[in-house]
């Protein structure tokens, strides 16, 4: 996996929890994962970093104002309002705002609150 250029360090994001199901009580197999959805907010030259992967967290992420560049397997690709990926095992990725409006994702996951 190459990602020159990468961000070091998250810079610029602000995180809110919306809303969380503990899915062990709803699912069986699934005790300790959570359900969840949160409110991202990158502001121009904000960056999720270092490079991290969603092994045993996989999500999706819905742009609802500004761009985000979501950088994979040495790809730049570039999300609008409207637009959204998945994260799933095989994401290993590092994301920016190189643009001068703030960018605000939806963001939801299954995590292991036990790890």
């Amino acid at each position: 996996m190459r990602n020159e250029g990468a961000a070091s360090e998250t810079k610029g994001v602000t995180v809110k929890q919306l809303a969380a199901v503990d899915l062990g009580p709803e699912i069986e197999g699934m005790a300790g994962r959570k359900l969840r959805m949160r409110i991202v907010t990158i502001e121009p030259g904000g960056v999720i970093g270092p490079v991290h992967d969603h092994k045993d967290r996989p999500g999706v992420v819905y742009i609802l104002q500004g761009t985000i560049t979501d950088h994979r397997n040495g790809v730049a690709k570039d999300y609008g309002p409207g637009l959204g990926w998945p994260e799933d095992k095989n994401t290993n990725h590092w994301l920016e705002n190189k643009g001068t409006t703030t960018a605000v994702e939806i963001s939801v996951d299954i995590f292991n609150q036990l790890s």
